[in-house]
């Protein structure tokens, strides 16, 4: 029955011409937190707060920055994935299709309003007459609202509240302040979710597919490498997460470091080899993990290391390397991140950056998957029972 009254309602729509309104409302949010491993966290746990709501998750373009660009751009979120395995999950609108379908008199600009948990101190107004969002203040901020040309009439403050939908009924608090009757649309200014992803907003990630542009594009690339398995590599080495990794010794999570260390250290601690491994580790981890596959995988030979990398991806270093192996090391040849994680996504075996979101996002893909994934220096080379804290991951 459920399955006839949706297909009346999208014959209704096609006769009429009149985009159908989520009676239960709308959810949007601007990406504002880093790049683009940072925003995948952010979209998951948003798809699940969303979803806790009961109300449809405006899909936001992907904020990219570019060299010698001083203003974001937006990427719109199917120029990489597909919607339709998110919708099996739950309902979900492109905010491109929002704002030119529905906005205009669902969300009228008198009505737009900005959510954030407290005031924030504007960045130009020293003096500014009332407390406020300032939802469109700097960078990626007010280059995201105006790509759609959206303006916001107020603000509104919604602390106490919070976004850990898990172990609380916090969703009916939200609900019970914020209905739809009244709140057609919820838009705030940075994403409602935590970052790292939490733990119980993980396996959302199975509903996160390349669009077919990239799955081809990576499957012809990989078909230019020896035939054989090959084991993918991330390496983070530019001398931004240089400087990054100098926090290390100071805390004891970083960025995406739960993903190996656990969300409460129940595997350890930091140490300074998890963020930036150096040459010989890298080498000796890969010869080992070479070493165990031919013994647990005869009959699936490796034959390729590709490699990902965000500055040195050590090709040379590691063919001469790997030259008695007789396995050779490859990237692709132009710049493209997205691909990258594409073709990591896809390979027999892989080897991440532990504190890395770029590579937590090929983690939780292989998760969901399956498929076999390792960390650099992790666990530290001296501690015993290494095998099997890798098979607990």
């Amino acid at each position: 029955m459920l399955g006839l009254f949706i297909l009346f309602l999208t014959g209704l729509q096609v006769i009429t011409g009149e985009p159908i309104v989520d009676s239960n409302g709308y959810l949007a949010y601007c990406p504002c937190m880093g790049r683009f491993g940072n925003q995948a966290d952010h979209f998951l746990g948003a798809l699940a707060f969303s979803k806790a709501l009961n109300r449809t998750l405006i899909v936001p373009p992907w904020v990219e920055y570019r060299k010698g660009e001083t203003r974001s751009k937006q990427v719109r979120f199917d120029s990489y994935f597909t919607l339709h395995p998110i919708k099996e999950y739950h309902r979900v609108i492109l905010m491109e299709d929002f704002m030119n379908e529905l906005a205009p008199k669902l969300w009228p600009e008198e009505k737009r309003i900005s959510f954030c948990y407290m005031e924030r101190k504007s960045i130009y107004l020293e003096d500014a007459n009332k407390a406020d969002c300032h939802a469109k203040e700097g960078n990626p901020f007010g280059p995201f609202w105006d790509t759609f040309g959206v303006n916001f009439s107020n603000s509104e403050f919604y602390g106490p509240l919070h976004f850990d939908i898990h172990h609380s009924n916090i969703a009916d608090k939200w609900n019970a302040q914020y209905p739809p009757q009244r709140w057609p649309v919820l838009a705030f200014t940075g994403a409602p979710a935590s970052f790292p992803v939490q733990q119980d907003n993980r396996h959302l990630h199975k509903y996160l597919k390349w669009n077919r542009k990239f799955q081809d594009d990576a499957r012809q690339f990989i078909r230019t490498m020896p035939k054989g398995a090959f084991i993918g590599v991330h390496l983070r080495n530019g001398i931004d997460w240089v400087r990054a990794c100098d926090h290390v010794r100071d805390n004891q999570q970083l960025f995406a470091s739960p993903q190996c260390l656990g969300y409460n250290n129940e595997r350890g601690n930091l140490y300074p080899e998890l963020c930036i491994p150096s040459k010989e580790l890298i080498i000796r981890q890969i010869k080992r993990l070479l070493k165990n596959v031919k013994q647990s995988y005869p009959k699936n030979e490796v034959r390729s290391i590709f490699v990902a990398s965000d500055a040195n991806p050590m090709i040379k270093d590691l063919n001469m390397a790997l030259q008695r192996m007789n396995v050779t090391a490859y990237r692709y040849p132009k710049d493209n991140p997205h691909l990258d994680l594409t073709i990591l996504g896809l390979s027999n075996h892989f080897i991440g950056n532990c504190i890395s979101s770029f590579s937590a996002f090929v983690k939780r893909e292989r998760d969901v998957n399956g498929f076999p994934s390792y960390f650099w220096a992790f666990p530290k080379e001296k501690e015993k029972q290494h095998t099997k804290l890798h098979e607990e991951l």
